[in-house]
């Protein structure tokens, strides 16, 4: 099965060449990209080929490309257009790439009914990393963040945050407009149009794609595991995410279901006498509860110190060349054999 078709079409060469080039290093996008700098091209091309998805400049834009069968077009516009363009959504061009992306899918999803079984979406299995501990202050988001950014120079990669207080927007320096707050709700709603709601959310740092955490704690507490549920399915079956790195905290009444779907649980451990003692209570509780499998996925791992007094935008990308970073490359390593 082939992908869709998301053309590009631009007068603008360098512009074009540029927006391609960001798409096609984005391993989640579920469309085959078509970049055209001439609108001859993409008449010849759309006459024989379905177009699923067009972004095209306003300039560019005539009478026929519009008598082309295209499921859904969307102006490049320079901030005016002519008004006979008003029937399209629009998405503002001289923003940044990552910009541009959220607002097409969020365009693209709110009318497009495309269901997840029309959507040919090629890729391996989706791996769940799960990153967890009982434990506070033992490094335990920083190693999940190096994690997902080593393993997303070669794979698409998803980081989500499932603590009740993740720092991210203090730790970032910055708001964001949608996160997993709306992403849930979405859930809640039953939304046919789920995985372009969440491709409308995605935030990217050195190349790990990610989704804003809750900022409210009760959205993390007060979620049914239905709901868990109903998410990480849609993200491995509809997604094109090969691994989906989970940053598990303790607000989730459901962890030990949780836990179940992860096929590693990287556990960090810190070895003074009360540590191990909540270690050794976990523990008992993952028998209590009959889930000994979970126990058998747990990698206890013993973290390099590692310690940043200011936060600081840059301090996710930093972490890849810490000792934090060679710590995981070495795991990695070993693990591959």
């Amino acid at each position: 099965m082939k992908k869709n078709i998301f053309a590009v079409c631009d007068l603008e060469v360098e512009y074009a060449l540029n927006f391609m080039d960001y798409l096609n290093q984005k391993k989640n996008i579920p469309f085959e990209i078509q970049a055209f700098t001439t609108v001859e091209n993409l008449i010849t091309y759309g006459k024989h080929t379905h177009i699923e998805l067009l972004l095209i400049s306003g300039r560019a834009m005539c009478k026929e490309i519009r008598e082309l069968d295209i499921g859904k077009v969307i102006i490049l516009s320079e901030g005016v257009h002519p008004p006979e363009l008003d029937q399209y959504p629009s998405v503002y061009k001289y923003q940044s790439s990552s910009d541009v992306l959220r607002e097409v899918m969020a365009c693209y999803g709110a009318e497009k009914k495309t269901m997840s079984d029309q959507l040919a979406v090629l890729k391996k299995t989706t791996e769940i990393l799960g990153v967890f501990s009982p434990l506070g202050r033992c490094l335990k988001t920083s190693f999940a963040l190096t994690l997902g950014q080593i393993l997303a120079k070669d794979k698409a990669v998803l980081y989500l945050n499932l603590e009740e207080y993740s720092g991210f927007e203090e730790l970032m320096g910055r708001g964001f407009d949608h996160n997993l707050s709306d992403l849930l709700y979405y859930v809640r709603q039953d939304n046919q149009n789920l995985l372009y709601k969440m491709n409308s959310m995605i935030q990217t740092v050195n190349n790990l794609d990610y989704i804003p955490p809750v900022q409210m704690p009760a959205d993390i507490r007060t979620t049914a595991w239905q709901d868990w549920e109903r998410l990480l399915q849609m993200i491995m079956l509809d997604s094109s995410y090969e691994v989906i790195v989970l940053d598990i905290g303790c607000g989730i009444d459901e962890n030990f279901q949780l836990l179940d779907l992860c096929k590693k649980i990287y556990m960090p451990v810190l070895s003074d006498a009360v540590s191990q003692c909540k270690i050794a209570q976990f523990e008992n509780q993952v028998r209590i509860w009959d889930y000994p499998q979970i126990l058998e996925k747990i990698q206890k791992i013993s973290l390099p110190f590692h310690m940043v007094t200011e936060p600081s935008p840059s301090y996710i990308e930093q972490l890849t060349w810490s000792e934090l970073g060679d710590y995981v490359r070495n795991l990695l390593r070993k693990e591959k054999g």
